[in-house]
């Protein structure tokens, strides 16, 4: 399991916002983004900024409700966008967050999705991080450019999403999916160049633990492809072998909250 500092998140929040500045840089912003359908590349930045107000604004007032979020989703606006306006308000965003974060401390206490009473902050500082990385990897995508993640920081976000896959809404029953848990149910992450995870899927609620096991399903690649392959990117080193569709149903029922519909 991987241990990332609350100031390195704060860092990253800023270092990954960069680079995917860097990706877009000169692209054109009116391009679909096909992982995030509905969204032009320009309005993905949006979507960045957006969630990087949103965060810092909880954090700074110390929110013990929800806040509107309507500059992270309402993107009617945002569909023909200025690059030069654009990067740098995103980057401002970011350092802005990264700051406010450094101000209030890891264990300063305000409202976050997954929890019903405020918790420490250092859940944005790690849940901002993550959410640049994934939609960097978008914009990589959508601009033509390559994508490359550090080994620490994909296990980091693999894990996160590992844990949220624990959270009732990840495995309770719903009337449009297949059930998630029952006999026999376990899958296996096998990450070629940082380790194993198992997620059992057998009991009451989902557990997940390194390590590597027989499985119903595995999935096998580099780890961070297989961060990709989570959050349905295109993932073609990711080889998946056993029952598939338990698989996919995992990845569609521990979908993200703060991930763009149907993205």
């Amino acid at each position: 399991m991987t241990s990332l500092t609350f100031g390195r998140f704060c860092d990253e929040i800023v270092t990954q916002t960069e680079r995917l500045t860097a990706h877009v840089r000169g692209a054109d912003l009116t391009a679909p983004v096909l992982t995030c359908p509905g969204w032009n590349l320009g309005q993905l930045l949006r979507h960045v900024g957006g969630d990087h107000r949103w965060a810092e604004e909880i954090v700074r007032t110390r929110a013990a409700v929800p806040i509107p979020d309507d500059l992270v989703n309402d993107l009617t606006a945002y569909t023909d966008e200025d690059e030069s306006v654009l990067l740098p308000w995103l980057t401002e965003g970011a350092a802005r967050l990264s700051a406010t974060l450094r101000a209030a401390g890891p264990d300063a206490q305000a409202w976050n999705p997954s929890q019903e009473r405020p918790a420490p902050v250092e859940f944005w500082a790690r849940r901002m991080t993550y959410e640049t990385v994934v939609h960097r990897a978008d914009a990589a995508l959508a601009a033509g450019a390559g994508f490359g993640l550090d080994g620490d920081l994909a296990v980091g976000a693999l894990e996160e999403w590992l844990e949220y896959s624990t959270f009732p809404e990840a495995f309770e029953p719903r009337p449009d999916l297949p059930d998630l848990l029952g006999p026999g149910r376990t899958l296996h992450f096998d990450a070629t160049d940082a380790g194993d995870w198992i997620v059992d899927l057998t009991g009451e609620r989902p557990v997940w633990r390194p390590g590597a096991n027989n499985a119903a399903a595995t999935a096998r690649g580099p780890v961070a492809d297989l961060l990709l392959y989570f959050y349905k990117r295109p993932a073609s080193a990711v080889d998946a072998s056993g029952d598939t569709a338990l698989l996919d149903l995992w990845r569609t029922r521990a979908g993200f909250w703060l991930e763009a519909p149907d993205a």
